[in-house]
């Protein structure tokens, strides 16, 4: 009877140990891919974009890649890299340079004060 006992103790438990590992998940990708997919939609910058800038003036850019290119009606057009080379927020060449985040823009020319935009 002892015996008897003894397996159907150790039935018991391992029916526990399956059940509760059964009751249990590891997150899935999906959720990481979504998550991934909402920062991709955000930081991703359209081909070309037109911004309402904080002076009340309108700045157009213009996504070429590894460089952007910024359109005004305030002159010609100014060409900038990316800086460094590999990045896709931050572009720069003296004296001027742009930060992209999202739907903001920062426009920086050396001596004046950053301008800030929206699209």
């Amino acid at each position: 009877m002892l015996s008897s006992l003894g397996r159907v103790t150790s039935i018991t438990v391992i029916s526990v140990a399956l059940a509760t590992a059964a009751c249990t998940t590891e997150p899935t990708h999906k959720t990481a891919s979504v998550v991934s997919a909402a920062t991709d939609e955000m930081s991703t910058q359209p081909a070309t974009a037109t911004y309402s800038c904080a002076d009340g003036g309108m700045m157009t850019i213009e996504n070429l890649g590894s460089s952007v290119r910024i359109l005004s009606g305030a002159g010609e057009p100014i060409e900038l890299p990316a800086a460094p080379p590999a990045q896709r927020a931050r572009y720069g060449e003296q004296p001027y340079a742009l930060v992209l985040d999202g739907r903001e823009a920062l426009f920086m020319k050396s001596g004046e004060e950053p301008l800030a935009c929206t699209r």
